[in-house]
This record gives C-alpha cells, sequence and structure tokens, in this order.
C-alpha cells in the first residue's frame, strides 16, 4: 500500500500577524497546525513551508519547487485567509502541467475569512479549466479528511505509473476479446509501456533454475501453507514457473505483468496458478489470460490497499439475497486465507491446462471492501466498483456451498454486495472480478479514475 506525499500550502494576504479590527489575528496557526497533524494522522506524507503565500513571487517560490519534485503526489491549499486569486493562478497552472492532483481546503469558520479565500481560488481554477477538489469541512470531521486522503491517494496512483513497464509473457488467453490492450492508449493514459516476451523465454529460465533454489523454495513456501506441497515433477515445474517469472520481471524491469496461462504454457509445461498466487501475495500486481483490463484494477488494488488483490470468476450470483462467489482458477493469494489457512490443490481442469499443476485451495476471509473492474467500452475505459461484505459462511456449510460450482478445491471468495444487482450485472464487463479489502478503496478508485479521464460507474 503506498502513502501519497502532499505538499501543503497556506495562503492569504493578511499575514505576518496583522489583525482585524477586533483584534484577532486574520491567520489562525492553530488551526493550521491541528489541520496538517490530522493529514499526517491519516497516512498522509506532508511537506511544508513556513511561508504563508500572498504574492506572485512567493507563490512562485512555494509552488514551483513542489511541481519539480518527483516526490510529491499532490497539493493541498489551505486557506488562511482571503486572497488575490491573480497572484496564484500562474503558479497553480504550472503545478497542473504535471499531471499532479490539486485540493482547495478550507476549514469552516467566520473567524479569518477562511471561506472567501477557498472560494475565490476555487472559482479561479475553474474559470480556466484546472481539475482540482474542493474540500469544505474542518480537520476533525472524518467524512471531509478522507474526501483529501482519497484525492491523494488517488493522486499518488497517478504518479506512480509514470514510465514504469507492463510485461506480457504470451499472447491472448482463452480468446479474451474483453481484457486486450492498445499499447498507445495505455501510454497516453496511464504513462505504462507495453512490453512482451515470448513463454519460451520464460519455460527455459525455469529449466534453469538451480536444483539447489527450487529445494530452499519447496522449504520456504510450506511454512506459509498448512502443509508442504509433495515434491514430484509435476509441483517441481510449478514452483520452477515462479522463481522463473520473479527472476524475468526483475531483469526486465517490470513493475507488473500478464501471462497467457492457456492455450500454450500450462498445456506444455505447467498451470500458471500457482506462480500468480505467490506473485500476487509479494505485491506484485498481475493477471492470468494476458487479460490486460485485470491487471491494470490488480494494480489499483495493490497500490491502494493493505491485502493483496483477489480476481476470479463472479461464478454464481444469487440476486435476492445479494451474493456472489468468486472462484479463481487456482490462483490466490495465500495470505487472504480465513482462519483454516490455505492447502494446496492441483489444476484440475484438461481442457485448461492439459499439463497440471500446483492450485491454491482456500476460503477467504471476511472483511469489508470493494468489487471492481476497469475495463473498456468501445475503446474508452471505465470503472465499475461497489462495495461489499467478505464473509464466511460457517463451518456446518462452508463445504457444501463449496461443492456447488463441481470444482471445490478451487479458492472461493463469499461476498455481498451493497449495489442494485441488477445494475451491476447490466455494467460489469467481463466473467472476471477484482476483490480488494478495505472500505476506503472505493472513494479512492472513483478518484483515480476521474483523475485519468475513465468513465466511472459508482454502484
Amino acid at each position: 500500500m503506498i502513502r501519497a506525499k502532499v505538499g501543503f500550502v497556506v495562503y492569504g494576504v493578511h499575514k505576518d500577524g496583522l489583525k482585524d479590527p477586533s483584534g484577532d489575528l486574520f491567520i489562525d496557526a492553530g488551526v493550521i497546525e491541528r489541520s496538517k497533524k490530522a493529514l499526517e494522522g491519516a497516512g498522509l506524507e506532508v511537506v511544508s513551508n513556513d511561508l504563508v503565500v500572498a504574492t506572485k513571487e512567493e507563490a512562485k517560490k512555494v509552488i514551483l519547487p513542489l511541481a519539480k519534485d518527483d516526490g510529491v503526489d499532490c497539493l493541498v491549499l489551505f486557506s488562511g485567509t482571503w486572497v488575490w486569486a491573480s497572484n496564484m493562478i500562474a503558479a497553480l497552472r504550472e503545478f497542473a502541467k504535471t499531471g499532479k492532483g490539486i485540493v482547495v481546503w478550507t476549514y469552516p469558520g467566520s473567524q479569518g475569512w477562511r471561506p472567501v479565500g477557498g472560494l475565490v481560488l476555487k472559482a479561479a481554477l475553474k474559470e480556466i479549466g484546472i481539475p482540482h477538489r474542493f474540500v469544505y469541512g474542518a480537520a476533525e470531521d472524518p467524512r471531509e479528511l478522507a474526501k483529501i486522503v482519497s484525492y491523494a491517494q488517488a493522486s499518488a496512483v497517478k504518479n506512480r505509473l509514470q514510465m514504469t513497464t507492463l510485461g506480457a509473457f504470451g499472447g491472448r488467453g482463452m480468446g479474451q476479446t474483453c481484457g486486450v490492450a492498445d499499447p498507445s492508449q495505455w501510454m497516453k493514459t496511464f504513462g505504462i509501456d507495453i512490453d512482451s516476451r515470448d513463454t519460451t523465454e520464460l519455460v527455459q529460465a525455469a529449466k534453469d533454475i538451480p536444483d539447489q533454489e527450487v529445494g530452499e523454495a519447496f522449504e520456504l513456501i510450506g511454512r506459509t501453507f498448512v502443509e508442504k506441497p509433495e515434491r514430484n515433477a509435476m509441483t517441481e515445474r510449478s514452483v520452477r514457473l515462479y522463481l522463473a517469472l520473479k527472476k524475468l520481471v526483475g531483469k526486465h524491469g517490470f513493475s507488473y505483468y500478464t501471462i497467457q496461462s492457456f492455450p500454450g504454457l500450462a498445456d506444455d509445461y505447467t498451470a500458471t496458478c500457482f506462480a500468480q498466487s505467490m506473485m500476487l501475495d509479494a505485491g506484485v500486481p498481475t493477471s492470468t489470460l494476458s487479460d490486460f483490463n485485470t491487471v491494470l484494477t490488480s494494480i489499483l488494488i495493490t497500490y491502494l490497499s493493505p491485502e493483496p488483490t483477489y480476481y476470479g470468476d463472479l461464478q454464481c450470483l444469487d440476486k435476492e439475497a445479494r451474493e456472489i462467489k468468486i472462484i479463481g482458477d487456482g490462483a490466490v493469494p495465500p495470505s487472504l486465507a480465513n482462519r483454516h489457512g490455505a492447502r494446496f490443490a492441483q489444476h484440475g481442469i484438461a481442457t485448461e491446462g492439459a499439463a497440471g499443476g500446483l492450485s491454491v485451495s482456500l476460503v477467504c476471509k471476511a472483511g469489508e471492501g470493494v468489487l471492481g473492474r476497469v475495463s473498456r467500452q468501445d475503446g474508452k475505459f471505465r470503472l465499475v466498483v461497489a462495495r461489499c461484505t467478505v464473509f464466511e459462511p460457517g463451518d456446518g456449510e462452508i463445504e457444501a456451498r463449496r461443492q456447488e460450482c463441481g470444482i471445490p478445491f478451487w479458492p472461493h471468495a463469499f461476498l455481498k454486495v451493497h449495489c442494485d444487482v441488477d445494475q451491476l450485472m447490466e455494467n460489469w464487463d467481463n466473467e472476471y472480478g477484482c476483490l480488494g479489502y478495505g472500505a476506503h478503496l472505493y472513494d479512492q478508485l472513483v478518484d483515480f479514475a476521474r483523475l485519468t479521464g475513465m468513465e466511472v460507474v459508482a454502484l
């Protein structure tokens, strides 16, 4: 999970100890200090300057260095008192060219005339078309504070995507039409380069892993699961593929990757389930079937959630109960297991990976989160997202619930969505769904989508 870094800039013309006719300071230092500490307490890294910005030269001196600092993800403009917007707008226009987020934050109250400074600056930004978020609320109000944090975190994701590389191992899997990518569109929208490698390099790298390294991996893996996997030719290929992926992702400088899985690799060498599970658990966003939309969703959730991403089929939906089963084809981060832990199974579908291989069997732990997916409709990116509660069926019914799909040994997540199910099904654009833990994800994903010009379907 990333931590956004924000530049905190206080502005206002009545500064440097200037008092109003009643004898009170226009700028309340206590309000400013409490507000900065609130941002830090909410998980943001805050950098600030003691200079209160009032003039054009001061705006350049304070704001332009923040624009040039690659570590700064978002600018928080805090209204100290009223301001001449013309003294701020040119520097803010330069900052906006970086694509980083801008928040205009006004702490309520009549003292100091803060709302005047907030409203006039907001109006100036709108006048010349600079995207921003306006927040009118106290630092002590968690709902208002969350609006700033959400926008800053979304800006941080947008910032971190710049000049990264997504690797694609192999071609399109299972005839996925709704997961293909236009590399030029990805570069234009997100700043991500898409590079590709044939799976022959991956297979050769797997075969070249030293036996000692494979043995050590088996020992480490056994500590993550309830039991150690039996070591045989099939399970060894699964472990070798995992180790090879780690090596090649590092060698080629991929920040994330997608893999064809089958047809091809999973028929000729091994299924990718185990390798995908371990890479996701290590915080590497990925997807199977060369589904670029799933890996993009995985990237966003991985950056924003303290837990790894789980993606799988929306295998069954009970409209009346608003319950969904997400069942992945053997791939799931083992750390998402409920109290019964993660176990091993085998990839059991001959038509989708005849070579076999290790897969992961578990039921996902309970928690609050989101069901989301980035997709394309008529060539345009869109985000569909809904709040959900992940639950665990009771011990007396959980095995029966797993048997319903006919493949009980694949990973299951049981969740209740908090939205209109008909609307969800109407807008969903794939059989895959991405599950992210953390109620905060809903607003942060929506903010990212809007920052990057996506259509948003927030259910």
